[in-house]
């Protein structure tokens, strides 16, 4: 399948810090032992800053690369094949050193795709149904990404965790927070690494906007108020070709109803939370980073609204409390299934300045000075201008508009904008990938280790509940400990 193919499929559709293998342990030797996890913190800023070059996006890898020999690869399984797994296949592609041994999928119409693509590239490739049989065929297997539906995720986790493996596990962590509980638990005791798929955290743009621009520069000064949404189109539930149907036997093997749960299972609670579980949680995720604690309270209001035939609400609205050593700030955040209208990016708002962000390439992703910030704020703006290009300044835009329309431009003068300095040119999952990589590799410390993975589903299924109290919930500290 060509990259555009799954991209289109797609629209349609304490932490762990690696360590470095000991002088004279063998690579090999090293990936399959516990030795390459200890205890730590994410990534911090001066590290962060490292990460800030821009590669050109490279082509899928045809055959091993020049040089590389079986004590340089990391071999992986690939469990679940639908539009998310393929999307990541295609960022493995293009990471050299990374050989796909075995790939896992109950419907054989994406088992067949999923084994025939890598093949493409010269990857040794074996499928297989059940995930239980491919783990007992290999034994050469460093790592494993797990894509399948949320309310499987906790069981194919923590059976790769248990058998030697490093796991890349997609978002949303689990359906249940009991379950994730028990995956971050499974990571320590198994000493393997365990990644969780909020990719955002591993993108060069927000790691330079939030950890230099935000905390270390303070150009937006105390944060007090954030801002964030993902809009979708009306859209109409997924079907599939008659003659790949699964048997309701095998359906039910495998824990679904029906085939159409099985192609819709984002909407019914058995498998996964929602949209405000499987869109929000990449973007609330950013709002604990960004105040750098986790939320204290929660209000939401939402329904089944619109699409009478789902069980989760297709439509979320959530204000979320943060307890900041500076202050109470507070997050507004929308999940609409019905209206395309403003896609999706987060906001932050601060005394001094305000960021535009968001994971589409060139969309947004805007520092705006306030025009009354202090003469130091200023000058650490002016650093800003020489990496960043100034947009055409906004004021500018309101006076032209004062020839046709009468505009009071003495109010309130419009804040200068930047575009931020750093671009993202490769598919959005590679950075996050690649960490996970070099993580078993070289020790390299996981942007998302399973702890942030928990406390971002801690926060977000509240909502969910929330919504279904009608009243505001609080978070109790202990809540996002494990």
């Amino acid at each position: 399948m060509t990259t555009k193919n799954i991209e289109r499929e797609k629209a349609k559709a304490g932490r762990c810090v690696g360590q470095a293998a000991p002088p004279g342990m063998a690579r090999r030797e090293f990936l399959k032992s516990g030795a390459s996890v200890g205890a730590g913190l994410v990534l911090a800023a001066k590290a962060m800053a490292q990460e800030e070059g821009i590669e050109k996006s490279a082509q899928p890898v045809v055959g091993p690369p020049p040089g590389e020999t079986s004590a340089d690869q990391v071999n992986i399984a690939m469990i679940g094949l639908g539009a998310e797994g393929m999307v990541l296949m295609d960022a493995i592609l293009r990471i050299p050193g990374i050989r796909i041994k075995a790939v896992c999928d109950i419907w054989e119409y994406s088992r067949q795709r999923g084994e025939r693509t890598p093949q493409k590239y010269g990857h040794d490739v074996k499928a297989y149904e059940d995930y239980r049989d491919m783990l007992a065929a290999h034994t050469d297997l460093d790592a494993a990404i797990v894509a399948t539906p949320d309310f499987v995720h906790h069981e194919h986790t923590i059976a790769c965790l248990k058998s030697g493996m490093h796991v890349y596990c997609e978002k949303e962590m689990s359906n249940s927070v009991e379950k994730a509980r028990e995956m971050v638990v499974a990571a320590r005791e198994t000493g393997k690494l365990l990644q969780i798929g909020h990719q955002r955290r591993s993108n060069p743009r927000y790691i330079h906007a939030i950890n230099r621009l935000v905390h270390e520069g303070k150009l937006l000064g105390q944060v007090t108020h954030a801002n964030g949404q993902w809009n979708r189109a009306k859209s109409v539930d997924e079907g599939w070709p008659r003659q790949w149907e699964i048997p309701q036997a095998t359906l039910e093997k495998y824990g679904y109803d029906s085939m159409h749960h099985f192609r819709n299972w984002r909407w019914y609670k058995k498998y996964g939370g929602g949209p405000i579980v499987d869109l929000g949680s990449h973007q609330i995720d950013i709002f604990t980073w960004v105040f750098g604690c986790n939320p204290s309270a929660v209000l939401a209001a939402g329904g089944v609204d619109f699409y009478k035939n789902h069980e989760w609400y297709d439509n979320v609205m959530t204000i979320f409390d943060y307890d900041t050593p500076a202050g109470v700030s507070r997050a507004f955040y929308q999940v609409l299934t019905t209206s395309s209208n403003g896609g999706y990016f987060e906001t932050f708002m601060g005394e001094e300045g305000t960021l535009i962000i968001s994971e589409i390439p060139f969309s947004g992703n805007l520092m705006l000075r306030e025009a009354r910030a202090p003469e130091a704020i200023k000058e650490l703006w002016e650093r800003v201008a020489k990496e960043g290009a100034l947009m055409r300044p906004l004021q500018q835009v309101v006076a032209a508009a004062a020839d046709d329309v009468l505009v009071d431009v003495r109010a309130s003068k419009p804040p200068d904008a930047w575009e931020l300095p750093v671009q993202l040119n490769k598919p959005a999952h590679q950075p996050h990938l690649e960490n996970f990589f070099d993580a078993i590799r070289i020790g390299k410390a996981l942007t998302c280790p399973a702890e942030i993975g928990y406390e971002t589903a801690v926060a977000v299924h509240k909502v969910n509940d929330a919504v279904e109290a009608g009243r505001k919930l609080h978070f109790a500290p202990e809540e996002f400990v494990v």
